[in-house]
């Protein structure tokens, strides 16, 4: 049995109770299904207090952290008209997200496999394997916000300058440890 590297953490602004039981510790990781579910069922469930909590910024987009275990981090973004992410992967880690409010578009690609786009509408959820890279852009006139969780939590994101960079295989980051 391993010791916990550090206890469960929820957002303030969300009830301790309710976001812990969608983020009961199991062994050992989340797959892209249960992230897909998981953040899909904090957008419907916890809407109102969402869209209550998220910011937009500028230049840089916003985001807070809403749930961090051992097996999974969950985190709120928002996304102004133009706002992206440079082409990344996530350094081993599966991941989702659900669009809370506005479209997202996706650029991705797997290793040595064809680059795909893709539109996000509000609710739409997607899972993906560690070995996916991609480009998430708010293309549109109006804001956006999405919930996004990762498994496991604190693996850094990798950058390329293009998904065509991408190389045949994704090695797995090392995990950040937070202080305590």
């Amino acid at each position: 049995m391993s010791t916990p590297v550090f206890d469960v953490e929820v957002h303030p602004r969300f009830d301790q109770e309710a976001l812990g039981e969608l983020i009961a510790p199991r062994d050992p990781l989340w797959t892209p299904r249960e992230l897909r579910d998981l953040t899909s069922s904090i957008v419907t469930d916890h809407a109102p207090r969402l869209l209550d909590v998220v910011r937009f910024a500028s230049p840089q987009r916003w985001w807070t952290r809403l749930a961090l275990t051992d097996e999974v981090e969950v985190w709120l973004l928002s996304w102004l008209p133009g706002q992206g992410t440079a082409p990344h992967d996530h350094g081993g880690a599966s991941g989702s997200f659900t669009v809370l409010l506005g479209e997202l578009a996706e650029t991705y690609r797997y290793p040595a496999g064809p680059i795909r786009n893709s539109l996000h509408s509000p609710g739409d959820s997607i899972g993906f394997g560690q070995g996916r890279a991609h480009i998430v852009q708010n293309l549109s006139r109006a804001q956006s916000a999405s919930v996004h969780a990762y498994s496991p939590p604190l693996v850094p994101t990798r950058n390329y300058a293009s998904l065509r960079d991408v190389p045949d295989e994704i090695p797995a980051l090392p995990i950040q440890r937070l202080p305590r």
